[in-house]
């Protein structure tokens, strides 16, 4: 009895030094989630870039998701992925808006509702993309940084070797054919 009350005393001390407590694996819950809504989740995340929205449309709480990316390495790194698609899209969208602008137009109606005039306004409203590239910068940046974002990438150094063989194969088929 003596040995197996000292083994039960040196178990959190174990613990402690190993730096984490142990692990305990659950089995799924039956209400969990299911593939098809952790496909709509990632997949309006990457449109959106708004975890209540990718929550609301997928059918699913959104303090389960964010317990889901702590909880599942490859649900995280499938998060992090959509947020980099989602945050390239509004990259893209403020260059367009930054090169572009945005128009609306004004209609002016008289006293019978017929058209007096049309006024086309060209306008910069980037606050809320400011702010979400502000929110999201610092995950987004450190995920392009690492290993499993490096070799996705169209410029990483295996694609660009791919495809330089590609252009190379091209060549020498049109060298053969005369063309």
């Amino acid at each position: 009895m003596a040995d197996g009350m000292e083994a039960q005393m040196l178990e959190p001390a174990r613990r402690k030094m190993a730096g984490a407590e142990r692990a305990q694996m659950r089995r799924p819950r039956k209400d969990g989630w299911t593939r098809e809504q952790e496909r709509l989740f990632l997949q309006t995340l990457a449109m959106t870039c708004n975890t209540s929205e990718a929550a609301r449309v997928a059918g699913v709480c959104r303090t389960s998701a964010y317990d889901r990316r702590q909880r599942n390495r490859r649900f995280a790194a499938d998060w992090e992925r959509a947020m980099d698609i989602g945050y390239a899209e509004i990259e893209a969208m403020l260059m367009r808006e930054a090169l572009f602008g945005s128009e609306s137009e004004e209609i002016l109606l008289d006293g019978e509702g017929s058209v007096k005039s049309r006024k086309i306004k060209r306008g910069h409203d980037l606050k809320l993309a400011l702010q979400l590239l502000t929110r999201h910068r610092d995950r987004v940046l450190a995920y392009r940084t690492s290993a499993a974002a490096q070799k996705e990438r169209p410029d990483s150094p295996a694609v660009v070797r791919r495809v330089r063989r590609m252009v190379e194969e091209v060549e020498r088929m049109r060298a053969a054919t005369g063309t």
